[in-house]
């Protein structure tokens, strides 16, 4: 008999409260007890998954080892708990309502009227379900983004009221996360936002079994009794979520409020053994007590939103604290580089790193910024798009190819030194039809890559649909851009590295989406090592 515990995690009174990192704190704490948990995201909005969102719209979409776009806080889900996610933690309506037409039109209701309720509500149990029927898991921990009241939401919430009653208390909970705000002109928390979300929770016919309370300020022992008393949970079941200086305290703030203490007795799981956190804890030593600090300047065109980067700033935090320095990270618009200003903009950075991203606009400030960096012996690291940047600013002002650009930007190119795959180029659907996932990638012996992660074939996450041209190949190597990793299967190149300079590496992978706290990704430690270096000997 299948015996996996479900926990729900919904949001009210405003969105952006922090769900994805309590879900992933309560997880972490629980994973540190022994238990085998995962968290998957429940997502209202109708596109089928993030990958056609503007990274204005959504923030960054983050991709898993299976392939699938997904929301950005599976990112924090495996940054915390270091398990990888799949197609199965990330669901949206566009997906479930994509599921059931497909069911009708084959004819799998048998003529019946299809419904909100029954069809799409078992839909989504189904695939809240779908991790925990592997039994590869004690808890499943679903998060349900939008805030409750959303007309979007409310199928999602119906399916949590069924599968609530259906399973039974001990087996299923609700954790509730609300705004207690602070209003100065009355020196006050107000509790009544939280009382009137609740009571919008209960009128769906849940209660919620704990509530998670985002504040400013601490609260009292008499807000949280009047809290407990009319949202109708137990005193120790109101749970403080307090503002931090970093996303990595919450699970510990989460252990001293006692979260995972209440979650274990509501689901009448054990409680003797307590969560093992060292680990956690030496990198939030070093997190927190850098020995030095270096700037590095991050070149893209969606900065004025820094989630669109979020893995990138992670893997900087993670790879900062394993070099004991504090990453600085400097966002420049790659708009605003140009002849005039890119002295200013770069001079004083210790590194740069090219961004990923689609379309033309901004890539002539990108390619700027390499040129900078290569002939200024700047460490220099180019994600995606960054690493074709490279391969172009290369191909101009090197090889003296001067019409030399990427076939996105310019179709018409005499020299596409970035080209789209030969299996791409009748595809007209934007959604889903690029290089996705992980692929396989030989490394070149002795080079840096090779150096750095200590193996001779690794596995990368991809998204994008141009590609290296290989044609030029041979022009690149003898003028000194080395392809130092090639996919196995189709030759395409994964990696180019500049060898008679300090450090200088393109990638066509996103490391950034497989760097955790246990596990720091290898290239952005040694980026950060040998921007440290740098910066060292400029004093």
């Amino acid at each position: 008999m299948n015996t996996t515990k479900y926990i729900f995690v919904t949001g009210g009174v405003s969105s952006s409260l922090g769900k994805g990192i309590i879900a992933a704190s309560l997880a972490k704490l629980l994973q540190a007890r022994g238990y085998r948990v995962t968290i998957q995201k429940l997502d209202p909005y109708i596109n089928v998954d993030p990958g056609t969102l503007n990274p204005y719209e959504h923030g960054e979409c983050y991709v898993t080892d299976d392939g699938a776009e997904t929301d950005l806080d599976l990112g924090h889900y495996e940054r915390f708990l270091n398990v990888n996610t799949s197609q199965a933690n990330n669901v949206t309506t566009g997906r479930i309502y994509q599921s059931v037409i497909e069911k009708e039109r084959r004819g799998e209701f048998l003529g019946k009227t299809v419904q909100v309720i029954p069809h799409i509500t078992n839909e989504i149990k189904e695939r809240v379900q779908l991790l925990g029927n592997t039994g590869e898991y004690d808890i499943v921990i679903t998060e349900i983004g939008g805030t409750v009241g959303d007309i979007e939401s409310l199928p999602y919430i119906e399916a949590v009221r069924q599968m609530k009653w259906e399973m039974g208390d001990d087996n299923a909970l609700v954790i509730h996360l609300t705004l207690v705000p602070y209003l100065s002109a009355a020196g006050e928390l107000k509790t009544k936002p939280t009382q009137h979300s609740v009571k919008t929770l209960m009128e769906s016919g849940i209660r919620a079994d704990i509530l998670v309370c985002r504040t400013e300020h601490e609260l009292s022992g008499d807000l949280r009794r009047k809290l407990a008393l009319f949202c109708n949970v137990k005193e120790e079941a109101v749970i403080q979520s307090i503002d931090a200086s970093t996303i990595y305290d919450v699970p510990n703030m989460m252990l001293e409020e006692g979260l995972d203490t209440v979650t274990l007795q509501k689901l009448n799981l054990k409680n003797s053994k307590k969560p093992d956190l060292k680990k956690w804890n030496d990198f939030l030593e070093r997190h927190k007590n850098p020995k030095a600090e270096v700037h590095i300047g991050l070149i893209g065109k969606y900065v004025e939103l820094q989630d669109s980067y979020k893995s990138i700033l992670e893997a900087f935090i993670h790879a900062g604290a394993e070099n004991e320095v504090k990453v600085k990270v400097e966002y420049i618009h790659s708009e605003h580089i140009n002849a005039k200003t890119i002295g200013k903009k770069l001079s004083k950075l210790d590194g740069i790193l090219v961004a990923p991203g689609f379309g033309e606009r901004g890539v002539e400030g990108k390619v700027a910024a390499v040129k900078y960096a290569r002939e200024n012996n700047l460490p220099f690291l180019g994600i995606c798009l960054g690493m074709q940047m490279a391969v172009i600013e290369f191909a101009r002002n090197v090889l003296n190819l001067k019409d030399a650009n990427s076939t996105e930007m310019n179709p018409e190119s005499k020299n596409p030194v970035i080209s789209i795959m030969e299996d791409q180029k009748n595809i007209t659907d934007m959604g889903g039809t690029m290089r996705l996932g992980a692929w396989k990638c030989d490394l070149k012996k002795d080079s840096i890559v090779s150096n750095l992660y200590k193996s001779k074939t690794i596995e990368e996450r991809h998204r994008h649909r141009y590609e290296f041209n290989n044609k030029y190949r041979n022009q690149f190597e003898a003028a000194g851009l080395i392809a130092t990793g090639t996919n196995p299967d189709t030759g395409l190149v994964e990696i180019v590295e500049i060898p008679n300079h300090p450090w200088f590496v393109g990638v066509q992978y996103h490391p950034e989406y497989k760097s955790t706290v246990a596990n720091p990704h290898p290239l952005f430690v040694a980026f950060v090592k040998a921007v440290h270096e740098h910066a060292q000997n400029r004093k």
